[in-house]
């Protein structure tokens, strides 16, 4: 499965566009909070990482159940909330690349 942030892949020609595929990951448990900046920050960026990547398997999941071998036009949006919960949305267009 090929995913990527632009709307074209180079040496591969889009046969069919399939629709609009989305990929949604939130962390189970807030980020703990600690007076150690350090500490904080790289919490929250190993949160961020481990659900940004559950966000990608979801949108990959959802591509497959549209018979996609890629997707195109990835857009990442990433929030976290005053309680430091994570949250990734990706959404992008599921394509047949030959």
């Amino acid at each position: 499965m090929i995913l990527t942030t632009t709307n074209t892949i180079e040496g591969h020609k889009i046969h069919d566009y399939l629709g609009l595929v989305s990929g949604i990951g939130v962390n189970s448990q807030k980020a703990k909070l600690t007076f150690n900046v350090e500490k904080y920050y790289k919490a929250i960026g190993e949160s961020i990482a481990e659900v940004k990547e559950m966000a990608f398997q979801n949108l990959k999941a959802n591509a497959l159940n549209l018979k996609a071998n890629a997707v195109v036009g990835i857009k990442v949006d990433i929030e976290l909330t005053a309680a430091n919960y994570v949250t990734v949305s990706l959404t992008g267009t599921a394509v047949k690349v030959a």
